[in-house]
């Protein structure tokens, strides 16, 4: 019984606060002017492999984005691109998944 007054005073509470939304418009205000970023101006430096990593992961991440991230160990970027390709469906070849590896643990492996 309790269950049931606890879940009618609910439904209440709930239908009274939805009337009192759908009573109070909705209103839109012109925002000033907003400066968004043009671009990303940051690319992944030029050597071998840098056309590869470039034209398959800047669908999804900026170069920025890649190049902040922590110094890893080959395996461990291995795990990163497998996990882009298996978890995140990334359309990455094997041998361009091998040139991104080699890449990113030659500019970004750990010292």
């Amino acid at each position: 019984m309790y269950r049931f007054i606890r879940t009618a005073a609910l439904a209440s509470l709930l239908a009274s606060a939805s009337s009192a939304l759908a009573a109070t418009p909705l209103e839109l205000h012109p925002t000033p002017e907003v400066d968004l970023p043009v671009g990303d101006d940051v690319a992944f430096p030029n050597g071998s492999g840098s056309d590869v990593i470039a034209s398959n992961c800047t669908a999804c991440h900026s170069a920025d984005h890649t190049l902040n991230q922590p110094a890893l160990s080959r395996e461990e970027w291995h795990t990163v691109v497998d996990k882009m390709i298996n978890a995140y469906k990334a359309p990455i070849t094997s041998e361009d998944a091998r040139v991104i590896v080699d890449y990113l643990a030659r500019i970004k492996g750990e010292p």
